[in-house]
């Protein structure tokens, strides 16, 4: 396994998962809501740099790796759903757009494995409709999990806006996935 500074803020992107989750499971008399609204925050904001910033910083100096390009999507992967279940227990976010967004990500994980194992991960490669999902849906957590008004800016109003948004993309780039492997999928289960 290789270690370095991208590699590292990956595994702190890790690490930084369950104090988003576990700050809410604090007594209320160490730290109110708002508090806790306040810091899940920050770090699960902090745990989204270090995801641009891991990227860059592995580009920047060559040091991408078979094991970093496996680990940064989980790392993306259980922050958003981790995120999101926390929500969906504070009643911030629906349970169905939830699944959506989960479901998806389990769906299209399991695909690309898929066209791995058969030589056609180019066909699933991650398309700028996917990072537009996923700019929708950073930019809604934060704002869900803030669940306040800020600068006469209802959080929780734009938060829910973005996230659906995020939704409706989470089901038109798995279909568009879905639809890229498709002709692969046809071809494989034929010669099973």
């Amino acid at each position: 396994m290789p270690f370095n500074i991208p590699i590292l803020l990956t595994w702190l992107r890790v690490a930084l998962i369950p104090l988003v989750v576990g700050v809410f499971y604090l007594p209320a008399h160490w730290l109110p809501l708002a508090d806790r609204n306040l810091a899940a925050t920050l770090v699960f904001v902090i745990a989204a740099i270090t995801d641009w910033f891991d990227g860059f910083l592995a580009r920047r100096w060559n040091q991408t790796s078979a094991f970093g390009a496996f680990l940064d999507p989980v790392a993306d992967k259980l922050m958003v759903a981790g995120a999101l279940l926390v929500l969906v227990q504070l009643d911030r976010v629906n349970a169905i757009i939830a699944f959506i967004i989960i479901g998806r990500e389990i769906t299209i994980s399991a695909l690309r494995e898929w066209m791995a194992q058969i030589g056609a991960t180019k066909s699933v490669a991650v398309s700028s409709l996917g990072k537009i999902k996923t700019a929708a849906q950073m930019t809604a957590i934060p704002m869900l999990l803030f669940h306040d008004v800020i600068a006469g800016i209802d959080t929780h109003y734009w938060g829910e806006y973005f996230l659906w948004l995020a939704g409706v993309l989470t089901v038109w780039s798995m279909f568009y996935y879905l639809r890229k492997a498709w002709p692969l999928i046809k071809e494989k289960a034929g010669s099973l």
